[in-house]
């Protein structure tokens, strides 16, 4: 069955408080969704963002971002007043998310909700009670981290840092109302989402989500369960991951998450995984399995390098892992984030497994070389993306394009003289009427928005993960134009 879908993060709908949220137009994007004939809705990592405000630098892995709560149904259940969230300053800038201001201001509104919660009857015991273990252990992790001043974990007192069982005990009395908190925030995160995820799913429409494959080293995970990484006997990373060098970036990527020891997850069943893949699947419909390369082998850098270029590669779990994951749940509706330079090891790992790879339209019109994500050379079993997250937008891209490969370009879709508006159109063309089973298109691309709409550009700092559409901009005229697309390449809906 031929299917389509737009991406567009949960943070980059419009709202009315700083950004986008399980709001009513969340709910009215998801009717857009369905009126445009599609079948997909993909999205970023839900998780709790930090530093940098990156969904991939999450603290944890099972938790959820309170950024994303809807004010307007705590103000519904007299949790909070409009008059109160009205008077917060979001920043005044309806495009871009001011996460300064959102940190500053949300939180204490949050805070005014939990307390109002107390006095209706709950208790935080109540909070805690639906949350699973490892949420509940974030929920313990935020608690602490307030409490030493916002400090990684690596910098608390000895006894908390190393969890003895006596700090643990003292700690989570101490700390027993800022612990509620927390879980307050993830019941309500958890009960919008899923309210949000059950109309998506009445509506016909499913919900791709993102499974980042490292963990941050500031997270609930690595204090929590530190046997499962890479740490010497201070508990500090001994290598981190990242990219090696390549045409784009000479001294390669430095991410900075701390690696996996994978003999140790096979040990233990990958027990830890399988947590976090039954969390990510009630999450979502469908896995988004970030960096699947990573699964076959690992780039690995030493500790406080200054860049990526020492970097080894190192064997990583292989299909076994994918093998217990089936042993354990069946087949797995997983699509396999396979960009980038894939080895032979890596084309079999994805072909023993059965999941779709990637096929990004942006990085096909190389003009010196044969590209596997030509339309000509796609697969059934595959997405076709325009763009991701990390890529410019089309009309961006497309102008960005040397001399050679835009001819390049401008020969193999026949569209040389095509006007500015319809240059993001032709490619979208391209996408839907590829073989692949699966098709995802940005809205920035349908809605021919330039570089100004790009969500992230890879190892930058402070303009990313910003973007948001403004109120109405997405047209009906827009959709329309989707749909009849959608229905003349076989991809519409029943």
């Amino acid at each position: 069955m031929r299917e389509c879908g737009m991406l567009l993060p949960v943070a980059s709908l419009p709202s009315r408080y700083g950004i986008g949220a399980f709001s009513k137009e969340a709910y009215e994007f998801v009717d857009q969704l369905k009126r445009a004939g599609q079948k997909y809705w993909q999205i970023l990592p839900l998780g709790p963002t930090g530093y940098g405000d990156s969904p991939y630098q999450s603290f944890s892995a099972f938790a959820g971002n309170p950024y994303f709560i809807d004010l307007t149904e705590l103000i519904k259940e007299e949790l909070l007043t409009e008059e109160e969230c009205e008077a917060a300053d979001f920043g005044g800038d309806v495009r871009y998310i001011d996460y300064e201001k959102l940190y500053y201001n949300r939180y204490p509104l949050l805070k005014n909700a939990y307390a109002r919660w107390k006095t209706q009857g709950h208790t935080s015991k109540e909070a805690l009670e639906v949350l699973g273990e490892e949420t509940a252990l974030y929920c313990f992790y935020m608690a602490l981290k307030d409490h030493f001043e916002g400090k990684n974990w690596i910098y608390w007192d000895e006894d908390i840092r190393l969890k003895t069982p006596e700090a643990i005990s003292r700690y989570e009395e101490e700390l027993k109302e800022e612990i509620g908190y927390y879980a307050f925030l993830q019941m309500k995160f958890t009960e919008q989402w899923e309210k949000l995820k059950s109309y998506a799913s009445d509506n016909g429409i499913r919900i791709i989500g993102d499974m980042p494959i490292y963990v941050a080293f500031d997270s609930a995970d690595t204090w929590s369960h530190k046997e499962l990484f890479q740490f010497d006997e201070e508990n500090n990373p001994m290598a981190v991951a990242g990219c090696p060098p390549d045409g784009f970036s000479p001294t390669g990527q430095l991410w900075g998450n701390p690696l996996y020891r994978w003999g140790y997850h096979k040990e233990t069943g990958y027990a830890w995984w399988k947590k976090r893949m039954e969390y990510s699947f009630r999450l979502y419909d469908v896995v988004r399995v970030d960096h699947f390369r990573g699964f076959d082998e690992y780039y690995s850098i030493p500790a406080r390098s200054e860049n990526a270029i020492n970097g080894t590669w190192e064997k990583g779990p292989g299909i076994d892992f994918f093998q217990e994951m089936k042993k354990t749940f069946g087949d797995l509706n997983i699509i396999a984030e396979d960009l980038g330079f894939l080895t032979p090891s890596v084309r079999d790992l994805l072909k023993e497994t059965g999941y779709p790879g990637m096929k990004v339209l942006e990085f096909a019109f190389n003009s010196w070389e044969e590209s596997d994500y030509l339309p000509h050379n796609h697969t059934q079993n595959s997405v076709v993306y325009t763009g991701t997250h990390d890529n410019d937008t089309l009309k961006s891209w497309y102008h960005g394009l040397s001399e050679e490969d835009r001819k390049f370009a401008d020969n193999y879709l026949n569209t040389k003289d095509s006007s500015e508006e319809q240059i993001s159109w032709n490619y979208i063309r391209v996408a839907l009427q590829s073989v692949a089973r699966l098709a995802i298109i940005p809205v920035q691309d349908y809605l021919g928005l330039g570089c100004e709409a790009r969500i992230n550009e890879p190892s930058t700092l402070g303009k990313n993960w910003r973007f948001r559409l403004l109120p109405g901009e997405l047209t009906e005229e827009v959709l329309n134009r989707c749909r009849e697309l959608t229905f003349l390449y076989g991809r519409g809906r029943d």
